[in-house]
C-alpha cells in the first residue's frame, strides 16, 4: 500500500493545533509570540511564524478564524531568504495554512481569497516562489503525504497560472498538472483508453463489460514493490473473490509500462476471474491518467462514471460494502 511520509506526518501534527488557536487566546492577543512572554527580537534560530494579530472585536470563533485566514501572510517577508529557507518557520506555517483551508468549517469563497492572498505574496520573489511551489507540490500532490488533497492543490494552481510573474518553465509544468488532475474526477465519466487482452485482442475501456453494479480499474506494474503488495492483497481477499464470484464486481487490471515480454511473464500471476490488459504505454504517453505513484486504483460504476479517485484498496472495499 502507499506509504505516507513520516517527516510530513510529524509536521502536519504539529501543526493541526492552529485549528484551535485562534479560539483559545485573550482578545486581541498577537499570536506570533507565546502568551506571558514579553516581545523582543529573536534570533534566526528562534524565530517563530508572525501570525497577525486577532482585533480585540472578534469574540465568535468564526470570526477569527477568518480574520486569521485573510490576514495569515501579511507579517511573513517573502523577500527575506534566511526565513523562506527557515523550516520550522515558513514550511511549518505553511502547514498550518493548509490545515486551516482543510477545515470542513472553512468557507470556499475564504480559501479562495485566502490563497490568493498566499499566491500573491510568494510570486514577489523568486526564492519565495520557488521554495513554496516545491512544498505545495510536495505536500498537497504527492499520494505519499499525510495532507495529500488535490482539490486545495489545484485552488493553488490555479492561482499560481493566472500570475504574469510566473517563469515560463513554472507555468507549463502547473498547466499540465491542472490539467491532469481535473481529469477522472469523481462523478465523471472516466476517460476512455483501448488495451489489448493476452491473445490481442483490443478492447475500449467505454466498451468494457461490467457484470455487476462496480468496476475495480487497478493501473499496476508487477516489478513495482507496492503494486506486489497491493496485488497479493487483492489477489487473497476472501471479499473480493467473493464479490467477483457472484457477480456483484467487475475487475480490471491494465499493465500501463510498455514492456510487453514483462507483461506477459507475469501474466500466470493473475487471478483468473480478473480481466487483463496492457495499454502499451499509450495512457503514461498521453497523460490520460495521473499514475505518479503506482498502484493507482479507481472505482467506476457500470457506465464507466468515476465514483473514487486513486484511492486505497481498504477505501474500495468500504465504499462498496456501504453502497
Amino acid at each position: 500500500m502507499k506509504k505516507r511520509l513520516l517527516n510530513a506526518l510529524v509536521v502536519a501534527a504539529v501543526g493541526s493545533g492552529i485549528l484551535s488557536l485562534a479560539q483559545n487566546l485573550p482578545y486581541g492577543t498577537d499570536i506570533s509570540v507565546p502568551v506571558g512572554t514579553e516581545q523582543k527580537q529573536p534570533s534566526m534560530d528562534e524565530a517563530q511564524f508572525p501570525f497577525p494579530a486577532l482585533p480585540a472585536t472578534l469574540r465568535d470563533a468564526e470570526s477569527r478564524r477568518d480574520y486569521l485566514l485573510k490576514h495569515y501572510w501579511d507579517e511573513f517577508d517573502f523577500n527575506n531568504r534566511a526565513l523562506v529557507n527557515n523550516r520550522d518557520v515558513a514550511e511549518q506555517g505553511f502547514v498550518n495554512f493548509i490545515a486551516l483551508l482543510a477545515d470542513p468549517n472553512t468557507p470556499s469563497g475564504l480559501a479562495t481569497a485566502a490563497m490568493r492572498n498566499f499566491c500573491n505574496g510568494i510570486i514577489a520573489s523568486q526564492q519565495a516562489s520557488q521554495t513554496f511551489i516545491a512544498m505545495a507540490e510536495s505536500y498537497l500532490f504527492d499520494t505519499r503525504s499525510p495532507m495529500y488533497d488535490e482539490q486545495r492543490y489545484v485552488l493553488f494552481l490555479r492561482e499560481m497560472t493566472q500570475r504574469k510573474e510566473l517563469d515560463t518553465a513554472n507555468r507549463h509544468r502547473m498547466n499540465y498538472l491542472l490539467k491532469l488532475i481535473e481529469r477522472n474526477r469523481p462523478g465523471e465519466l472516466a476517460t476512455d483508453f483501448t488495451y489489448y487482452t493476452p491473445d490481442n485482442v483490443a478492447y475500449r475501456l467505454s466498451a468494457t463489460d461490467v457484470a455487476g453494479e462496480y468496476l475495480i480499474l487497478l493501473f499496476y506494474d508487477p516489478e513495482c514493490e507496492q503494486c506486489h503488495e497491493t496485488l497479493e492483497t487483492m489477489k487473497t481477499d476472501p471479499w473480493l473473490n467473493a464479490e467477483l464470484g457472484n457477480g456483484r464486481v467487475s475487475m480490471l487490471a491494465i499493465y500501463t509500462e510498455g514492456e510487453e515480454a514483462v507483461w506477459r511473464s507475469r501474466l500466470t500471476e493473475m487471478p483468473k476471474q480478473w480481466k487483463v490488459g496492457n495499454d502499451r504505454s499509450k495512457i503514461k504517453d498521453h497523460s490520460l491518467y495521473d499514475l505518479k505513484a503506482m498502484p493507482v486504483i479507481y472505482l467506476l460504476d457500470k457506465e464507466k462514471r468515476v465514483i473514487l479517485k486513486d484511492a486505497e484498496y481498504t477505501e474500495v472495499k468500504k465504499v462498496v460494502k456501504h453502497l
